[in-house]
């Protein structure tokens, strides 16, 4: 039961990133039906086993946010909005993601999924230029939204590289380091300042992983980022080119392409309701009476206007939780997790991306693969035992659960695991 259900979980985040290609009226048809399928494939593993993951304090943080985000909206006596909907259901894909995917190697299979379902989106955005280079200045596959598009494809870099640097098969090594190339050419078509920024954070994974290495990973590196290099100049446009320079410009007259004003109205929107704010999905009431009618562009405004300062702290005690987590990795995946916290970390500034998929995915996945470490990633503890059990004091391969449950705990030998 648990195979399927990690099945329909690997699907789910597989479609995530070009989820508006299956979109029907508003609703990501693959992406919800698998999402129904693992949560009920999940709950039915939980009950048959009768025992549950104790969870982190993570996913204690991410409770009581939506708690508050429930709570504001009854003290307001509002209708309940489609995107606090969205926010138990992520609420919901982090305990899936906690229950079916404990140990590193399912992990990384998530992963894998996230950066083949990148490639089907970057492969889309190539084409659609392809198609229609001329009539369409910026391009994103399925419609969507270009710089979101550009942030979901840059969270992939950091995930590739990684992935490249662990997997022992050779075939699936070059899949994964082959993504740069791809993801920075549909990334650059998509002409968002923003996805260029976070790009360039994403892509400091290479040089940080690229310690006491042999001259021929080195010659590797070399060859697969001047290839990037290469396609990026042939293929985008002069007029993304022309975009992506104003970046500097934008910045110096404080435009940011109108989101310096959106920021100040949703300032003194705070001001007026700073503990409780004006609801999940309030922000655009909330800044209207300072003229101002559009989203926050800003993660972090937004939930701060919507829920208030208690909101905020909530949201950041997750970001806390998983930093704190990710400090106890080895030295490469710690780099790794660091670097992937912080792409996001960037990529929220600008957009409003706090009830995405993508961004409660890599919360659970650094969080996922930092516990995984923790317990051994095989399910054992190797122990030294004395002498006279161990001759010449050769490590013994003790069996160990994964994670403390639920269950009463076993009586256990002397000298056994605990």
């Amino acid at each position: 039961m648990t195979t399927f259900a990690y099945a329909a979980l690997w699907t789910f985040v597989f479609s995530i990133p070009w989820a508006n290609l299956t979109a029907n009226s508003g609703v990501n048809v693959i992406t919800k039906l698998m999402g129904i399928v693992a949560a009920g494939l999940m709950v039915l593993a939980v009950v048959i086993s009768g025992r549950i993951r104790r969870l982190h304090m993570f996913h204690v943080a991410a409770l009581l946010f939506v708690s508050w985000a429930a709570s504001c909206l009854l003290v307001f006596q509002q209708q309940l909005p489609l995107k606090f909907y969205t926010f138990l259901q992520l609420a919901l894909l982090l305990w899936i993601i906690w229950e079916l995917a404990p140990s590193k190697g399912k992990q990384l299979g998530l992963m894998m999924a996230y950066v083949f379902g990148t490639y089907v989106a970057s492969f889309g955005t190539i084409l659609l230029f392809r198609r229609e280079g001329s009539a369409l200045r910026r391009f994103a596959v399925g419609g969507g939204d270009a710089n979101t598009l550009a942030v979901t494809l840059a969270l992939a870099l950091p995930m590739a590289w990684y992935l490249s640097m662990t997997f022992r098969r050779p075939l699936l090594r070059w899949i994964c380091r082959a993504y740069l190339p791809v993801g920075i050419v549909a990334i650059g078509l998509t002409g968002s300042r923003g996805g260029m920024l976070v790009s360039m954070i994403a892509l400091l994974i290479v040089p940080l992983t690229m310690t006491n290495v042999s001259p021929a990973k080195l010659a590797t590196v070399v060859v697969v980022l001047g290839i990037s290099g290469a396609l990026a100049v042939v293929f985008i446009p002069d007029t993304i080119v022309q975009r992506l320079a104003s970046t500097g410009t934008q910045v110096e007259q404080l435009s940011f392409s109108g989101r310096f004003t959106i920021w100040v109205a949703a300032v003194r929107a705070f001001a007026q309701k700073p503990v409780m704010g004006y609801g999940v999905g309030g922000f655009r009431g909330a800044v209207a009476p300072f003229g101002v009618d559009q989203v926050a562009h800003d993660s972090y405004l937004s939930v701060l206007v919507e829920e208030g300062m208690v909101g905020l702290v909530l949201f950041l005690a997750m970001f806390a939780a998983v930093f704190r987590a990710a400090l106890n990795l080895p030295r490469l995946e710690r780099r790794f997790a660091l670097i992937l916290l912080a792409t996001l970390g960037v990529a929220m500034l600008p957009l409003t991306i706090e009830d995405y998929k993508q961004v409660w995915f890599v919360f659970a996945a650094v969080l996922g693969l930092a516990k995984a470490h923790m317990v051994g990633t095989e399910g054992t503890v190797r122990r030294v035992l004395p002498s006279r059990a161990a001759p010449l004091g050769r490590p013994v391969v003790v069996p160990r659960r994964l994670e403390p449950m639920t269950a009463p705990r076993r009586n256990v030998e002397p000298g056994a695991a605990p």
